[in-house]
């Protein structure tokens, strides 16, 4: 096997590269089961505090009941923001109009505007509704996903018109050719999607730090925020299997439909 030098450039700099992806993770990891002194000290072999770790942390948080509203959450704004920002782009794509290209403008421009910007209006929109403290609150705004409209609508460009028209020529309504023809079709997409929303909902930390009050209705973002601050020196042992048990969720979403979201991040169309 010949060896060139651009090989190894390539592959020192794909090393390099891996290194700095893997090595917070294993810090990570690593952390979980040391004390706060030894992760602090920078101790990057495994220790034997792990069950300590374990007992400190779910005998002072109900960590059943926090992950359970994280997933809560988490799959709501999945299933709900894949519905509407899929519809939302279909219509775009297939049902152009001088008046939707100009709506659609509009949404382009507000992918820039941050969200900390909207967060009194939203406060005082679900203060009025009542939803205050609800997961509701949080669901809602992350349901309205700008990117995801401007993914779908770029993987819809290169679904067969003929497909559609022959289906309207069959008499099949527009929801019947979009559930029944264009979703089976698109499923690749819709893996990438999945996981891009679900990511977004699961990391979210603003939201729920605005809308949820109380400590059963908390995320895992806002536990892990609270371990940060909870006494003068943080137990960083703790913490870091906190964000280890935080993990499991998108890491575990992410090896099932990892074929799925490389061919919908690629604009796969299956015919």
């Amino acid at each position: 096997m010949k060896v060139t030098l651009s090989g190894c450039i390539k592959y020192g700099f794909l090393l390099i590269v891996s290194f700095f992806s893997i090595f917070p993770f294993y810090w990570m990891m690593v952390g979980s089961t040391n004390t706060a002194n030894q992760v602090a000290e920078g101790k990057l072999t495994f220790g034997n505090q792990l069950a300590s770790n374990f007992q400190v942390l779910f005998s002072n948080y109900d960590i059943p009941l926090i992950m359970w509203n994280s997933i809560k959450i988490s799959l709501i704004t999945v299933l709900v923001s894949l519905l509407v920002t899929s519809l939302a782009a279909f219509g775009f794509e297939k049902f152009r109009t001088r008046a939707s290209e100009g709506i659609y403008a509009v949404f382009l421009l507000c992918m820039m505007v941050p969200l900390a910007t909207l967060v009194i209006p939203l406060f005082k929109m679900m203060a009025g509704m009542q939803l205050v403290n609800q997961h509701v609150a949080v669901i809602l705004p992350l349901v309205n996903n700008l990117f995801l409209i401007f993914f779908f609508r770029q993987n819809f460009k290169s679904f067969p018109d003929g497909i559609l028209d022959a289906s309207r020529i069959e008499g099949a309504t527009e929801y019947t050719i979009f559930f029944r023809i264009v979703f089976p079709m698109m499923r690749s997409t819709y893996a990438a999607a999945a996981i891009y929303a679900f990511m977004n909902a699961w990391n979210s930390y603003l939201l729920p730090l605005v809308f949820l009050q109380t400590e059963s209705r908390q995320t895992m973002t806002l536990l892990i925020s609270n371990l940060s601050s909870a006494s003068y020196v943080p137990n960083y042992g703790v913490q870091m299997l906190a964000i280890v048990i935080a993990t499991i969720p998108t890491l575990v979403l992410f090896l099932f439909m990892q074929k799925g979201f490389v061919k919908g991040m690629t604009g796969s169309l299956k015919l």
